[in-house]
């Protein structure tokens, strides 16, 4: 490994990882990528160690508003691909821009310490199957996904039957000859679910909250690719796509749903069609949050009790940067604090990538958040004056970029954007590096 103080460490090779890559090979930013894996596409490797893929699972937004702009599907992939085709996908990305040239594959960071003040280096160690090194690297970009640590809930009681959480389902066969209780109705715990309807001997569902619903078509086409070409202000919007939803949902109480307890888009929606479907069938028992577990009997909140032989915690996920000094990170609360949530205040020589997540956003958004980093790198190198007023502006004090909406406040909700706030900022920052390269 040759010359690794000029380079940045990039550690992940998922979409992030891969649109990390790609800007800065284009723009002549040297980095060294090391991946767990054996090959390139993150969680979407159902085979890599970290995936927490299951088989029948799917992109819940539509190619066309999720791809690469750069690099489309073919138009073979289906409009909500599976994840063997995006596998597939990320893999001729890679193979197209020639991006594995750069990564060290089967290769774990075990950690990564700055030497001192932003601009003095990073020494790195990493891990493979030959043995453990150490190199000094110029910065540290972090790619390594948001959703591959599993975030547990304690529930009061003890459970005889099996508890596992959705990260280690992979086959409905999990669920043969059991009676199944998902707790946690978000797109996950929802797709699951309707896994466990058709392969269990019954399946309920337990949640704390109720959620809004969006079907996955609406006039027969993609839900996400409707609309957007008028930007509409929030309120406008909840209220135009509020009518539309009940016209092709109703309300999510007539399937056993309880309310929503927040307006739409205050929490990442539900897009799933199959879950109400069943529910109104009376395939699926909608049950309350859990009060106690003793044995396989489970006793909810609204005074009902029922049996189970397995719980399935579809409870998301926790970031997880284990290789790298929290304090380090900015944290507040439950995410790092940081400028369009990948810009450290103070260090100019550690970003975290793709710990950003927002309706629509897609790997485009992703890739211009890419964009920008390596164009703010580029612009310091050079003592260009835009970088040098983001340098300053971002150490002055910032606001996450929500666009005013009140976002529930959940681990998961805690690096949520909106949408149009995020890339208009976003690509403001771009055109602005650019014309002052």
């Amino acid at each position: 490994m040759n010359n690794t103080k000029e380079k940045f460490a990039l550690i992940g090779a998922g979409p992030m990882g891969l649109a990390m890559a790609k800007v800065m090979s284009d723009l002549g930013i040297g980095y060294q990528g090391f991946e767990l894996h054996s090959d390139v596409g993150g969680l979407w490797d159902i085979d890599g160690p970290k995936s927490t893929m299951y088989e029948s699972a799917h992109l819940i937004s539509s190619r066309k508003m999720t791809e690469f702009t750069d690099f489309p599907m073919e138009n073979t992939v289906a409009e909500y691909p599976s994840h063997t085709e995006l596998k597939t996908y990320f893999r001729d990305f890679a193979d197209h821009f020639s991006i594995r040239d750069n990564y060290l594959f089967n290769a774990e960071v075990i950690s990564a310490r700055p030497q001192g003040a932003t601009g003095e280096g990073w020494i790195v160690t990493w891990r493979d199957e030959t043995g453990e090194y150490s190199e000094e690297f110029a910065g540290l970009m972090i790619a390594n996904g948001t959703l591959s640590e599993p975030n547990f809930p304690v529930f009061p009681g003890s459970f005889d039957g099996d508890l596992i959480h959705s990260s280690q389902y992979r086959s409905p066969m999990q669920f043969k000859d059991k009676r199944v209780l998902v707790v946690g109705a978000g797109n996950s715990g929802c797709d699951i679910a309707v896994d466990a309807i058709h392969h269990s001997l019954g399946c309920d569902i337990s949640l704390r909250r109720g959620y809004h619903f969006v079907p996955k078509y609406i006039f027969g086409k993609p839900a996400d690719t409707l609309g957007g070409l008028i930007k509409l202000p929030m309120w406008l919007k909840r209220k135009i796509d509020g009518m539309i939803l009940s016209w092709f949902v109703g309300t999510p109480q007539k399937y056993g749903f309880p309310e929503p307890d927040h307006k739409l888009y205050e929490s990442h929606p539900i897009v799933n069609s199959l879950v109400l479907y069943h529910a109104g069938h009376g395939d699926i028992k909608i049950q309350a949050d859990i009060v106690h577990i003793e044995g396989k009997t489970v006793r909810f909140k609204n005074g009902e009790e029922a049996d189970y032989d397995m719980i399935l915690a579809a409870t998301g996920y926790k970031l997880h940067y284990p290789f790298v000094d929290r304090a380090l990170l900015n944290w507040q609360n439950d995410a790092p604090h940081l400028y369009l949530n990948c810009l450290h205040p103070v260090r100019d020589d550690l970003f975290v990538l793709g710990m950003v997540e927002a309706s629509g956003l897609g790997w485009q958004g992703r890739y211009e958040q890419a964009e920008m980093v390596a164009r703010y790198i580029l612009g310091l190198r050079s003592h260009k004056s835009t970088a040098l007023k983001l340098q300053k502006m971002k150490a002055t004090g910032f606001e996450r970029a929500t666009g005013g909406v009140n976002y529930l406040n959940l681990p998961r909700m805690a690096y949520y954007v909106d949408k149009e706030t995020y890339l208009k900022a976003v690509k403001g920052w771009i055109r602005k590096l650019k014309g002052d390269s």
